[in-house]
């Protein structure tokens, strides 16, 4: 018989973000932390540190936006550790 804790789907909302020079750490509300090299984010790697700390909750809790970079990011692309895809918008306007 499995617990209730075992049946239970891991509440991957995001509750924090905090983005460093390197890193990009996202707390969820599982007690989870996920940091994730911000080379893989162009445009938050290449971001004043003022852009990178004004983030809104996307998708009910399951995605990040920075709305003055126009990047999105989800939970779950980050907890599969997908970097951006290149070619994505994310790519392409970093190398413009």
């Amino acid at each position: 018989m499995a617990s209730s804790a075992e049946t239970e789907t891991p509440d991957i909302r995001v509750r924090t973000v905090s983005v460093t020079d390197d890193e990009l750490v996202v707390g969820l509300m599982d007690g989870r932390t996920i940091a994730a090299p911000l080379a893989w984010f162009p445009r938050l790697l290449n971001a004043s540190p003022e852009q990178r700390n004004h983030w809104e909750r996307a998708g009910a809790g399951h995605g990040i936006h920075w709305p003055d970079l126009d990047e999105d990011l989800s939970t779950e692309g980050l907890l599969r550790g997908a970097p951006a895809p290149r070619g994505s918008a994310t790519w392409q306007s970093s190398t413009t």
